[in-house]
């Protein structure tokens, strides 16, 4: 199952011009700066936008030389910046409005389904000036996933809200992740929403596609302007392995190893994701003993590349089928012989939890 997008046209003063195969499950970021296509290319899936092109969902084309499918013929859900909410409807009835756009037998999403999914129960009364900005957005998204949508498009859903209501949404849309099978196209211009959501990353710029990939194979790339970003770092999977007690900590395994992080509340097996920022990652070609740092991981040599700073270099390393990425001196590079094929040891200062 794929997604398959294909659009160009010119503007005069900008240029869309992609053409992408995109896996039909999961989460995809289209992530980048401001104006480098993002929106333009959600509007086109939507049919908001009427560019040249073709669409094919999940096997189903919805726009091509000879069709067009109008968007409100398209089985999709739309979140907005800003939750659109009509205000003389309460949240119950905004809710319903988008149920009724889908016929009963077609439906696939259920009520009880989505309000407990997005912890809404308690707000179903409210009118939508009675709600907070996460608390709007929650009911927009739930009237979005009561159209029962093949496809759910997302343009940078939490860009309006401050950070604590960010951190008040984030668990909802990582419950979406994991218990809703519906594909989802999400706009970003945000590294931790991406590190924290995504499965798969599109990384526009000037209105092109200039990566498309999984997002721990697509951030650890050297040759792309994330590399050049001073929170430039990976993405690991891993799950709950053990908690320690005695010292306040849990540990976290997966396939190059094991990291320890401050106690987490999550049961033995439980899946997460950290973030490990270049910058945090320094080399040693043997194991250091008698170090604060815990985290140590052997790892080997994969490339070299240029950093923002010309004192600096990346180092792009393989932990057993882990990539990490460590920001070091030019001078260390040589001190060291830093070179592809090398075997050496990550010294792993932080770990960002994600969610």
């Amino acid at each position: 199952m794929s997604i398959e997008a294909r659009f160009r046209f010119d503007r005069g003063d900008f240029v869309l011009d992609v053409d992408l195969s995109l896996p039909a499950r999961g989460v995809t970021a289209l992530f980048g700066r401001s104006g480098s296509g993002k929106t333009t290319l959600l509007r086109c899936v939507a049919g908001l936008e009427r560019a040249p092109g073709r669409l094919v969902v999940d096997g189903a084309v919805w726009q091509d030389e000879h069709a067009f499918l109008p968007t409100h013929k398209r089985p999709l859900g739309y979140v907005f910046q800003e939750a659109s909410l009509f205000p003389h409807l309460k949240a119950a009835a905004n809710m319903r409005y988008g149920m009724r756009r889908t016929p009963e037998a077609e439906r696939r999403v259920g009520w009880d389904e989505v309000v407990d999914l997005l912890g809404i129960g308690h707000l179903l009364d409210r009118y939508p000036d009675a709600l907070s900005g996460g608390e709007r957005q929650r009911v927009s998204l739930a009237r979005a996933l009561l159209t029962s949508p093949r496809l759910l498009l997302m343009d940078e859903p939490l860009s309006a809200l401050d950070h604590a209501r960010k951190q008040e949404i984030l668990p909802y849309l990582e419950r979406l992740h994991d218990e809703l099978d519906i594909p989802v196209l999400y706009v970003s211009h945000s590294p931790d929403e991406v590190a924290r959501l995504a499965d798969h990353v599109v990384l526009m710029e000037n209105g092109r596609a200039v990566a498309s990939g999984g997002l721990q194979d697509t951030l650890a790339r050297l040759d792309l302007p994330t590399a050049l970003a001073e929170d430039a770092g990976v993405v690991v999977a891993a799950t709950v392995g053990a908690h320690d007690a005695q010292y306040n900590l849990t540990r976290l395994d997966f396939s190059g190893g094991s990291v320890f992080v401050a106690e987490r509340p999550q049961a033995l097996g439980e899946r997460l994701r950290f973030r490990v920022h270049a910058r945090d990652v320094s080399l040693a070609r043997e194991r250091v003993e008698g170090t604060s740092i815990t985290n140590l991981l052997p790892a080997t040599v994969v490339e070299v590349g240029a950093a923002d700073n010309p004192a600096h270099v990346l180092v792009r390393l393989d932990a057993e089928g882990t990539s990490l990425l460590a920001r070091i001196t030019r001078r260390s590079l040589d001190q060291l012989g830093v070179e592809p094929g090398l075997r050496m040891w990550a010294q792993i200062k932080a770990v960002a939890l994600l969610g």
